[in-house]
């Protein structure tokens, strides 16, 4: 299938998402770093849900947290920039595929791009949403955390529905 390389007006759509999720994840980091101490906690649903200051040096779940710090973040950032660089080419590859899709590479590059700009700042990742049952959490995470699972999520649902919908085409073409 050939690569559409040509700005349309649809375009605007991943971009302009991607923005968006860069502004809300930057403002909500911004608000918690200027009104809570590192490491400070307040209550907002008890026994289920916290707003709190950490950082996470490493990547999802503080994977490679305790590595080098030069090399951690070499690392981070080349995979961060590489992810956006495939974005883009699948981007032009799928953007005809249906909206799902369209939708699901904005909030993953915005997300990726959020990320980013805090470990280019300040060496770690903002997190401020901490979740919880009882005594057992879910490692804190972001707005832009959050913007790449509802994309990934996105991206997996029109993946599930392309294939049923191809898997019902076949059928409905073998019995013609």
């Amino acid at each position: 299938m050939p690569v559409s390389t040509t700005f349309e007006q649809r375009d605007i759509i991943p971009i302009g998402l991607a923005v968006l999720v860069v502004v809300v994840d930057q403002m909500t980091k911004l608000w918690i770093m200027n009104n809570f101490a590192l490491h400070e906690q307040h209550n907002i649903i008890p026994g289920f849900f916290n707003l709190v200051y950490v950082t996470n040096t490493g990547a999802a779940f503080g994977f490679l947290a305790g590595e080098k710090s030069w090399l951690r973040q070499v690392f981070f950032i080349g995979v961060a920039i590489a992810a956006l660089g495939v974005i883009v080419f699948a981007y032009g590859h799928l953007k005809k595929q249906g909206r799902l899709f369209v939708y699901a590479l904005g909030l993953i590059a915005g997300g990726a791009v959020g990320n980013l700009i805090d470990r280019l700042r300040y060496g770690s990742v903002i997190d401020f949403l901490d979740f919880y049952l009882g005594s057992y959490h879910w490692p804190a995470f972001n707005a832009a955390d959050s913007a790449i699972t509802v994309g990934v999520g996105l991206f997996m649902l029109g993946t599930l529905l392309q294939h049923f919908t191809e898997r019902r085409q076949n059928k409905l073409s073998k019995r013609m």
